[in-house]
């Protein structure tokens, strides 16, 4: 349905403006009591509203040039709102973003100039272009580029991890958590659904950008001591399925690349304010500070189970719905392959493990983060005595309330209300009754504690001093916090050069650019040595120049 010549309304937007929404009240409120006091207060609150409303404007408009407006103003009201942290880290985490993004901005103009070359036309609904030439196969990556920049897929991903350390954790929370994947991979879907008429090729592509994501940010994620750090690879990683799930060019894959998008925005978004609620108690985030807050932070604990669960993709939370469709999408693309198409298949083979890999793995960095935040033995938070007010900790219970509510009920609720109008033709391999799936867990719940809680089976528990090497030893001295989970992984031979290379920036696009931008400016200054004869030698070298142009042209 069109509202005016320049926006329109349909199943693909009309959710997504409701969840940009859902943020942005959220975020308000938890901004209440975890902003208070801070500098730049009224500004916060500003950018906030401002990204918004820029946020809608991208989400319903129909002409490429508002399109593009607020896309790159978006950029802007990012890199202030990082600023809002006022520390020097913070300001070149704002710089590199802006960079980044903008630069992909750059490349957005690029392809819509050449959308309106080929088609003639900014309105969106009237654009159906095939790759039957350069030009065109140039214009939509130019604008996959900068859905990959905005969502945070490889290889212009490398911003996020940063602004999640250092950005304020509300900003984390709503843009790079939520708002921005919703925003990158919703244009990701229309121009790849409506805009352009995909081929194999293209398919495959976005196929295998997916699954480099999905295993490098989690490989990343793994051996990360800080807690943002480790939720920012994460929320790289789960980008690779939603366009693993939108190259599957599959109805099924699709809509969970898409369901996969919305769950994502939640859980994480949960995952950033449950670990601000643990900044904000202890000052920290570094896991080797931290432990057995479970019993001091109770909701704030369930709230981050519950959210942990949901990216890992286990039933019958949200995340398992969606990474099962996309899972689903890659089986029924790799047997529609005929067998002459054995690389197809083969890469469509190497992106169903990789997916169902990168889950467990998944699993394995936050059983680390639950257990060196939450249990284990007690870390330096002495000073932490309470839960945080109700502000704080209400938008993350409303979040994990979703978490479950979408794993759940996901059939009646989000797929039929969401998805289903915004992606016909799904057609399900097989079936998941989460409704009798969550009845018999719950069941095993049950029973489980219900024997635990016989008097006789009750274990009996003795608190004593470690004893080692034939001596006492300090209960410190013996603690495992969650930074040596997977340590052993950095000691692999293959692995350790990878993620020394990684660590030192080389597969960070922002660096290698920075440092080939400096190696030029180290040549220019050489040259410009401020001694005549050299400068008199240059100027000779382009008279000859421009004499061997105009004689022999």
């Amino acid at each position: 349905m069109k509202l005016y010549p320049l926006f329109r309304l349909d199943t693909l937007n009309g959710f997504i403006g409701i969840f940009i929404g859902l943020f942005f009240v959220l975020i308000l409120i938890y901004s209440l009591d975890f902003m208070w006091k801070k500098r730049n207060l009224l500004q916060y609150y500003f950018y906030i509203i401002l990204t918004a409303l820029f946020s809608l404007v991208v989400v319903f408009t129909n002409d490429l040039r508002l399109l593009l407006v607020f896309w790159g103003l978006l950029g802007l009201t990012l890199y202030l709102l990082i600023n809002i942290a006022d520390d020097e880290k913070a300001s070149l985490t704002a710089k590199k973003t802006f960079i980044i993004v903008g630069g992909s901005d750059c490349l957005m103009l690029l392809g819509i100039a050449i959308i309106y070359f080929l088609s003639g036309t900014f309105q969106m609904d009237k654009i159906k272009l095939s790759f039957n030439s350069s030009l065109t196969n140039l214009a939509y990556l130019c604008l996959v580029i900068a859905c990959f920049a905005k969502a945070g897929a490889m290889p212009v991903h490398s911003w996020i991890p940063d602004c999640a350390e250092y950005a304020p954790l509300t900003v984390t929370a709503y843009l790079p958590a939520s708002l921005d994947k919703l925003l990158g991979i919703y244009l990701l879907a229309r121009i790849s659904l409506d805009l352009f008429v995909m081929n194999s090729i293209m398919n495959i592509f976005l196929m295998i950008i997916g699954a480099i994501t999905i295993i490098a940010a989690v490989m990343m994620a793994l051996i990360q001591h800080n807690i943002k750090r480790l939720l920012g690879y994460h929320a790289v990683s789960q980008v690779g399925y939603m366009v693993l799930g939108i190259g599957t060019g599959v109805a099924v894959g699709i809509a969970g690349g898409i369901f996969h998008m919305l769950n994502h925005a939640i859980y994480k978004s949960c995952l950033f304010l449950s670990t601000a609620n643990v900044e904000y108690r202890t000052k920290t985030s570094e896991l080797d500070k931290l432990g057995g807050l479970a019993k001091i932070l109770p909701i704030t604990y369930l709230s981050c189970l519950v959210a942990s669960l949901s990216i890992s993709g286990v039933p019958p939370f949200n995340g398992f719905v969606s990474k099962w469709m996309v899972y689903q999408g890659i089986i029924e693309k790799l047997t529609a392959y005929s067998a002459q198409f054995t690389a197809q298949r083969f890469v469509a083979i190497l992106c169903l493990v990789a997916a169902m890999f990168g889950s467990g793995l998944t699993l394995a960095s936050f059983m680390k983060l639950i257990h060196g935040v939450f249990l284990g033995q007690d870390g330096d938070n002495k000073q932490v005595w309470a839960e945080v007010s109700w502000r704080m900790w209400l938008p993350t219970v409303i979040l994990a309330v979703v978490c479950i509510v979408f794993g759940v009920f996901a059939y009646p609720v989000p797929l039929k209300l969401f998805i289903f109008p915004a992606v016909k033709g799904i057609d399900f391999i097989g079936t998941w009754h989460a409704g009798l799936s969550t009845l018999l867990i719950i069941l095993g719940l049950v029973l489980g504690i219900s024997i635990f809680s016989l008097r006789d089976l009750k274990p009996v528990f003795r608190k004593d001093r470690p004893f080692m090497g034939a001596e006492t030893t300090a209960l410190e001295l013996t603690k495992v916090s969650g930074v040596e989970f997977y340590n052993t992984i950095k000691e692999l031979k293959v692995l350790s050069f990878i993620y020394k290379k990684a660590e030192a920036g080389f597969f960070d696009i922002y660096e290698q650019g920075k440092r080939f931008v400096f190696a030029i400016g180290r040549g220019l200054q050489y040259l410009h040595n401020g001694v005549l004869p050299s400068y008199l030698v240059w100027c000779l070298l382009g008279m000859l120049g421009l004499f061997y142009v105009i004689i022999f042209k």
